[in-house]
């Protein structure tokens, strides 16, 4: 009994890995930031192109996770952790991970039925499975009989996944190939997963293998290391901009999210770099150390005063530290450098309503219609929209803006709301009133939904 039990919590925990692999990105939170999403897309442009996929339908979205994981969970999307890009070294590395990832998608393996239809997301770097694989142990005798149905099915499903990695492995060599760039990243990163692997005491042998969903990591590096190394690109030096780029925005996300303590034993004062200067100016702003943010900041900008990305890292300093008339001119700066890119424009048009003059408001509308209208999938920027509408008094189309806000946050109930008093006070058939007619009838199905599931 004991034994059987050991099997059957062995399956659960397998099963419940593949529900938080397949959890979709919606559930998740979604890092969104000017710099790193440019970078991103830069990175992926090349393998996109050799994938024969339209670029403009190709999205790089980053996940708020410190585990080092990338997946993809239908339509053309690939999400990469903030973990996998604080573990990688180098932009060669995160590309060989999306050259993997764009082989799920022309694959179909996300969408494919073959496997399992509730596994929408095929995750190819999660250890979570080899951990349950690592506990497993050999079953004895009499587990065997009475679950042979279950192994029998659970083998089956996940060999079906490790075939789904074998070929997106084949897919992403063959377009990294095509693109000209080298695979040496692919296999440094693939090398970091295996010494991970020991680290945690995943071990992978014949008996483990069965309940993995991964292809043991080194026969994979074999088998890559020895087609990339026939490919003309192997010894292709990397592309030393996209690189230090990588490292800033590296850097940036570090600072971000780690615990300042953290940041500064990984960049010490001693660290002159770019990087270093990023990374500390957003841990001493964390700490609430305005000058030493600052100092950090006007360091970068010695360096590139017409940087759009360090022009908005002090706006956005002076503005969360109460100084929103300081910060209105780096934002309207670094707007215009970067062509009015919507999140900092956003910014932007925040910095000006906080500034509580009515005069900055005309300016705040249009710059924030602008950003809504090239990135609608922008929930602050249509709060700060609907802030604007509300000082002037426009009462229907700040509830429209809530009402964007609230659908795009998964708030149904609020979004019908919003949207019905919008459409009560808008012009009957203006472009405006059928978008509040839109967005009531998304959320009251979606609301609908919710009762069946229950």
């Amino acid at each position: 009994m004991r034994a059987l039990f050991r099997l059957a919590a062995r399956c659960t925990a397998i099963i419940a890995a593949l529900a938080l692999a397949a959890q979709p990105a919606s559930a998740q939170s979604v890092l969104r930031d000017a710099e790193t999403e440019a970078l991103l897309k830069d990175m992926a442009r090349p393998l996109v192109a050799a994938a024969q996929l339209d670029p403009k339908n190709v999205d790089i979205v980053l996940i708020n996770d410190p585990s080092v994981n990338a997946f993809v969970a239908g339509g053309q999307a690939v999400y990469i952790h903030s973990g996998l890009i604080n573990e990688a070294s180098s932009a060669e590395e995160v590309q060989g991970v999306i050259a993997h990832e764009l082989g799920h998608i022309t694959g179909g393996h996300a969408i494919s039925n073959g496997g399992a239809k509730a596994a929408t997301g095929i995750s190819i770097l999660s250890l979570l499975l080899g951990a349950a694989a690592a506990a497993a142990g050999a079953g004895d005798a009499a587990m065997g009989v009475v679950m042979a149905g279950q192994q029998v099915a659970l083998g089956k499903f996940l060999s079906f996944t490790r075939g789904q990695e074998a070929s997106a492995d084949a897919a992403g060599a063959q377009y990294l190939s095509k693109a000209g760039l080298s695979g040496r990243g692919s296999i440094n990163f693939f090398k970091k997963l295996q010494g991970l692997e020991m680290r945690h005491g995943y071990t992978r042998n014949a008996d483990s293998e069965f309940y993995s969903t991964h292809p043991m990591t080194g026969d994979r590096i074999a088998t890559l290391q020895d087609t990339y190394e026939k490919d003309p690109a192997w010894t292709k030096p990397a592309d030393p901009a996209l690189q230090a780029r990588f490292l800033r925005v590296k850097a940036k996300l570090y600072g971000y999210l780690a615990e300042p303590k953290s940041t500064y034993q990984v960049y010490p004062a001693s660290d002159t770099s770019e990087p270093g200067h990023y990374a500390r100016a957003y841990a001493f702003h964390k700490d609430a150390f305005l000058d030493k943010a600052m100092a950090e900041t006007d360091a970068l900008l010695a360096q590139k005063p017409n940087d759009p990305y360090y022009l908005e890292l002090k706006g956005q300093i002076l503005l969360e530290a109460g100084k929103p008339l300081d910060a209105i001119a780096p934002l309207r700066r670094a707007s215009e450098l970067s062509s009015n890119q919507p999140l900092i424009a956003t910014t932007f048009g925040h910095a000006l309503i906080a500034s509580e003059n009515p005069a900055y408001l005309p300016e705040a509308e249009q710059v924030l219609k602008t950003a809504v209208s090239r990135d609608r999938e922008n929930p602050f920027a249509w709060y700060q929209l609907g802030v604007v509408y509300g000082q002037q008094g426009d009462m229907p189309r700040a509830r429209l803006a809530s009402a964007e806000q609230q659908v795009m946050e998964l708030q149904y109930g609020a979004a019908l709301q919003s949207a019905e008093a919008a459409e009560a006070g808008l012009p009957t058939g203006s472009p405006d009133w059928l978008r509040a007619q839109d967005i009531a009838m998304q959320a009251r199905a979606a609301i609908e939904r919710g009762k069946k599931r229950r």
